[in-house]
């Protein structure tokens, strides 16, 4: 599930950037001799009525937490974030290799805050560097490097055969969810359907 050690070691030769920062994750086995959730579900169930939004509500979070502690965790050998990764591989995804950070932050769907924090990191790490906007002489481009594309290339291969930590779910259980949160997401207006 994690980078093997000759696949980190490759990496660090040949990016050398720091490595094994600590990185805060949730997913250590809590080992509880019952489901919160459900517990919780079935005492909100009695207090106030139907719980079962509650409880999908609560589990989508905590899904979302041991989510991001596994990928941080996987990414963590190539001084990656899941944040981070996300706009190396937008940025390797767009013809010029660079995008106006104001898109950046479209796409992903993040703060402009995030947008600047995330790509100062990746700057500092040299996959990313900044330049002036061609289009707009005020704006600034973000643009992956060699050692960006590189960090994708290794964190990619690593991150699919995690199968991004939903390997216990099946093909159509994978797109079952996909479609049930994309519909979410469309009601909440990320996107407009032709």
């Amino acid at each position: 599930m994690y980078p093997s050690r000759d696949n980190r070691l490759r990496f660090r030769l040949a990016a050398p950037f720091p490595l094994g920062r600590k990185v805060s994750g949730v997913r250590k086995a809590l080992g509880l001799p019952f489901d919160p959730i459900d517990r919780a579900a079935r005492i909100w169930e009695h207090r106030f009525g139907p719980s079962s939004a509650m409880a999908a509500v609560t589990s989508i979070m905590r899904a979302q937490q041991i989510l991001l502690a596994d990928l941080d965790a996987i990414l963590r050998p190539y001084g990656l974030t899941f944040a981070r990764y996300e706009a190396l591989v937008l940025l390797s995804f767009s013809r010029a290799g660079a995008l106006p950070l104001r898109v950046i932050g479209e796409r992903l769907m993040v703060h402009p805050t995030s947008v600047t924090n995330t790509i100062d990191r990746l700057e500092a790490q040299g996959m990313v560097i900044r330049r002036p906007n061609p289009v707009d002489g005020r704006g600034r481009l973000a643009e992956i490097t060699e050692r960006g594309r590189d960090a994708v290339r290794v964190a990619t291969r690593d991150l699919m055969d995690a199968e991004f930590g939903m390997g216990d779910y099946s093909e159509r259980e994978r797109a079952d969810l996909f479609a049930l949160l994309r519909a979410l997401r469309l009601t909440a207006g990320d996107f407009i359907v032709d």
